[in-house]
Formats: C-alpha cells, structure tokens, sequence
C-alpha cells in the first residue's frame, strides 16, 4: 500500500457534493452497544481490552429489546433513513402489538428503569410493568409528543427523532437474575432498556438556601421561576437547594453566577423548563448538579433559546449529574465558558445538539456523560466568532444521534476527542468528524494540534442522501479550506461499520486538500464498503491499521473534481487485510 495515489480516471457522471444538511444552529454499556447487526446469523462481537474501555462509566445496563423473549417482531436490521429500526440502537427493535408482552432479565440490581421507544404519531399509550410475573404499581407512559420532527430547511432530512425514552422508579429492589415484563396497551416499538440502581435522595447541604422557603411549588402547579431567582439572589456564594418535587420554571433564569444549584439526585428533582438559563454574560463559578430538567420542545426552532443553557456560565463553572430530556440542545455554550467541567450528565431527546461549544470555549472538559437519541450533533465544537482552543471531548457514551454526527468538531486550536464510545449514526453524520465546514462567517479553521485518541465506533457512517454517497465512520473534511492543522488519529476500534471506516473528503466538492493527517493505529471489524474513502487531494500518513471483514476493497482512492490534484496513502507500516483498490471511479462499492 505504500504510496497510493489517486486515480485520474474522473466518474462517468460526474459527483455533486452538496452541502452536508446541518443546520447553522447545528453544530448503556458497551457491552449492549457492541450487540451485533448482521442480518442474516448476527455474530458476537468480542472487542479487545481498547474498545472495552472507551466510553463512559455508566450508572445503568442496557439490555436490547431483541435480546428479550417476547412474541413480538424483530424489526431490522435498517440503515435506510426515516426508519424506526434505522434510528434504534443495533439498528434493531421488537415492534409489540396492543396486549402483546416482552420480559427483560434484569442484568444487575435495580430500583428504576428507562426504556426507550417509538409510538405511532399522535397515539399515546402505555407499558404495564410486571416483575417476576408479579403485577406492579409502576408504569411507563408513552406518546409520540416528542417525535416525529420534521426540518424541511435541512436539505436531505426527512422526519426523523422517530424514538422517545420514558423511566419509572419501580418501587421496588430487583436483584439480577429477576424478570421484568412489559405488555403494551397499544402497538409500541421498544428498543432498550437501561436498568439501574438509584441511591436515595440526598439531603439538604448545610447553610443552603430552599426554592420552597422562597415560594417555589414542589407540586409542579404554580410557577416557581421568582422564587428560583429570590434564592438565586439570596445565596450568591453559597447552595440553592432544590428538594424532592416537580417545578415549573416557566421563564428563563438570568445571573446565574457565584452560586450552586443542587438537587436531590436526578430522578428525585425535576425542574420542568424549556430554557432554564439564558444569559450572554457570567462571572463564572456556577455549579449545576444533581437535578434534572425536562423541557417541552417538540419541535426544532432555531431561533428560539429552547435549551437548558444557552450562552454562558461564566469562568470555572461546572455541570454535574444532571439529566436533561425534551430541550432542543442541552448545552449551547456561547461567551466565556473557560475552564467548564461538564460531566457525568445524561442528555436524551433533544432536537438538536446534545451539547455544543459554540465559539471562544478555552479549556472546557466534556466527560463522562450519557447522550442518546440527539437531533443533530450530540457533541460538537463550531469555532464561530473565536476559536474553540484547548478543549476535550473525553470519555463519553453516545447512541444513536439521528440527523448528524456523534462528535463533530468544527475548526478549532489543539482540540481532543478521546476514548468516546460512538453508535448507531443516522442520515447525515460519521461518528467522528473532523472538519472544516464554517456555516458562517467569522470561522477559524483547525489550527495547532487536533487529537482523535482511543475512540471505538460502532456501526458509525450513513449514507447521506445529499451527496449521493456513504459517509465514513471518521470523516476528515476539508469542506471550506484546506486542512492545515497536524491532525493524529490513534488506536480508534471500528466495529461493523455500515460503509468506510475513514473518509477524507472536501465536503462541498471544491477539491479542497487533507493534509498533515497521521493514522497510527486502528482495528477494523467489519466495513461495508472500504477501509479508506479517498475522494479530495492531499496525503495521510497511515499504519497499524488492521482488518477484516472489508466489503468491497481496501482503498477508494478518487479525488474530485476532476484535475483537483491526487490523493496518496504513505503506508508507514504494519497495515494488514485492505490491500487491494476499487479500480473504477465511475462507480460507487456496494456495500456488503
């Protein structure tokens, strides 16, 4: 493979690569997320010691419904978008009819449980909860609310965001081992279930100052956004405590800063709110933890601040075991955010970005933290106004992002993705992208040092509807400028990736150049496709990649457009299993 250069021979009919359809506002256990897709006999996959420790240390163990006995229908494996089973985690689920049961086996002890689901549109219905074939108080609602989401001003997308999840404390100890049945009222697609042990709620801190000694209603009635803002106000270098209860926080909250915001634990404190802060401008040193808050967002409106923080907290702030559900981004971040530490959240169903550090975000730490089923990037960096400089993804979990990326970074200096665990992309998104694509103006561009460390992607890459072609499971794209950063990519793990594992492209078709790129290590375990996507100039150094189950051939090697330059692999050593090259340029590799 040493020195492969792309071939001169141009496609019959000549590629268009429009823009990728992300919007300008766009930016578990790895056991369950390892579950295999093969359509036919799916096989185990048993993932080496990297692989097992990428992603976050979870509070919960997942179980795939096609793993339960249930009379119901397997539906998938799909990745065709708009599809139920495309958008579900394994790209497969049980579709149950009305009085139809499926039974879990508890994997571990447990006290709550969260499953996640799809209902008809406009229906709403139940799951009945029964535990070792005794009938329980405890049951799931389910509606089709928060789905269903269509964004016509994103070309190529069709309705999507098809999955909702639902939780329930069960009032009960589990012990592994135990059966949980759940039996539909209505047609119901259930696709996981996430078991976990909640401790009980914490107790108040000491000198810390109650929402409900200033007012706020614990019932979730009244409206408890000034008696927030009294104790805001009131404890400003110190607690506020938000007790067990449910509170409306129908306005956003302003000055938050110099103060922490604490709970009882997240499924014991819930605030609901659609945009909980929303200030352009912080001191810094806010500490939000412990509770959760859960919006009514049922559709993407870009204009509108419908998120749990929009803009800025402020210097040495923090986010901490929060959950946050039903917003359209968890975290818009705008402003002086330097030294933030979010981590260990769990951020699901929003319509947007999970969380997104749009612009001047110096030293910010991502960790540890939970997205599932996010309407665009679940975590990304879009270096607009000011670069993004020196901040980490590191160490989260991410599962079935339904319109773009897993992780997405947009320009930036020195940034680090490393040790995430990626699947189940959808529609118009890699696991990881490395990219160059502005959407607007001021941009800054990858600069300094970007590092993609210890990643493992799992069935990550789609087929995007606006290019006409696959997207790789780790896209480098030098959409709007020549790639200039060093970018190091090392020991990532690809598992059944549905077409390439990498891509290196100029997404708007501009034949911009991929430079200064080092692969130094990677395990592939399945690619439909190819194990390299070569389609703009530029050169990779690459090795210590290894193979199997390659699709078509090892290397597509075919810059467009036509005459834009060549593309060469520097094999630096040690490849094995892609030594061959898709020889025609006219045509795209089926995958396999």
């Amino acid at each position: 493979m040493s020195m492969i250069t792309g071939s001169a021979t141009p496609p019959s009919a000549p590629r268009r690569l429009l823009p990728l359809a992300v919007a300008v506002a766009a930016a578990a256990t790895t056991a369950a997320l390892l579950a295999p897709t093969a359509s036919a006999a799916p096989h185990l996959v048993t993932p080496r010691p990297a692989a097992a420790a990428a992603g976050a240390s979870l509070p919960f163990t997942s179980v795939e419904a096609e793993d339960a006995e249930s009379a119901g229908t397997v539906i998938g494996p799909d990745h065709t978008q708009g599809t139920v089973a495309s958008e579900s985690s394994g790209r497969r689920a049980v579709r149950l009819g009305a009085g139809q049961s499926i039974t879990f086996t508890a994997p571990r002890a447990a006290n709550a449980l969260t499953v996640a689901y799809n209902i008809a549109d406009g229906r709403t219905g139940n799951l009945a909860i029964a535990v070792n074939g005794e009938a329980s108080d405890a049951k799931l609602a389910l509606t089709s609310k928060y789905s269903y989401v269509d964004t016509p001003w994103i070309v190529g997308a069709k309705t999507h965001h098809l999955l909702d999840n639902a939780r329930v404390l069960l009032g009960q100890d589990l012990a592994a081992g135990d059966t949980v049945t759940l039996t539909a009222s209505a047609e119901v697609t259930v696709d996981v279930a996430d078991f976990e042990q909640v401790a009980a709620p914490a107790t108040r801190p000491a000198g810390s100052v109650s929402v409900v000694d200033h007012g706020a209603d614990p019932s979730g009635q009244g409206d408890s956004t000034q008696a927030f803002r009294e104790a805001i106000a009131a404890a400003k270098g110190g607690t506020v405590w938000i007790p067990e209860g449910d509170y409306a926080v129908n306005s956003s909250l302003s000055g938050v800063e110099d103060v922490t915001l604490q709970g009882a634990g997240n499924w014991y404190s819930v605030v609901h709110s659609s945009s909980f802060i929303n200030q352009s401008n912080a001191a810094g040193g806010a500490h939000l933890k412990d509770f959760a808050v859960i919006g009514e967002v049922t559709e993407r409106n870009d204009s509108s601040p419908d998120n749990f923080v929009n803009g800025s907290l402020g210097p040495g702030s923090s986010v901490s075991g929060m959950w946050l559900q039903h917003l359209k981004v968890g975290l818009w971040l705008t402003g002086n955010n330097d030294d933030l530490v979010v981590e260990d959240n769990r951020i699901v169903d929003t319509t947007a970005d999970g969380l997104n550090l749009n612009g001047s975000a110096k030293n910010v730490k991502v960790r540890q933290n939970f997205l599932r089923n996010n309407g665009d990037d679940a975590l990304a960096m879009w270096s607009l106004n000011a670069p993004d400089t020196g901040s980490v993804f590191d160490s989260n979990t991410i599962s079935q992002p339904n319109l773009a990326n897993g992780i997405a970074i947009y320009g930036g200096t020195d940034i680090t993705v490393s040790n995430n665990l990626v699947s189940d992309t959808n529609a118009l998104g890699s696991g990881i992208a490395i990219s160059n694509q502005k959407f607007a103006d001021p941009f800054f561009p990858l600069a300094g040092t970007i590092t993609v460390s210890g990643n493992t992607l799992v069935r990550t890459g789609a087929l995007n509807p606006n290019w006409g072609h696959p997207m790789g499971a780790l896209r480098v794209d030098a959409y709007d400028s020549d790639i200039e950063a060093t970018v190091n990519i090392t020991d990532t793990t690809f598992t059944d990736s549905p077409y390439s594992a990498f891509e290196f492209v100029s997404g708007g078709g501009t034949g911009k150049a991929v430079r200064n790129v080092t692969v130094d290590g990677a395990t592939v375990d399945g690619a439909g496709t190819v194990v390299v996507q070569a389609e703009t100039p530029g050169q990779v150094a690459i090795g210590g990649v290894h193979a199997s189950g390659v699709g078509a051939a090892g290397t597509y090697n075919c810059p467009f457009p036509e005459g834009s330059g060549t593309f060469t692999l520097d094999d630096t050593g040690d490849n094995s299993g892609w030594d061959t090259t898709w020889d025609d340029c006219a045509t795209w590799p089926e995958a396999k």
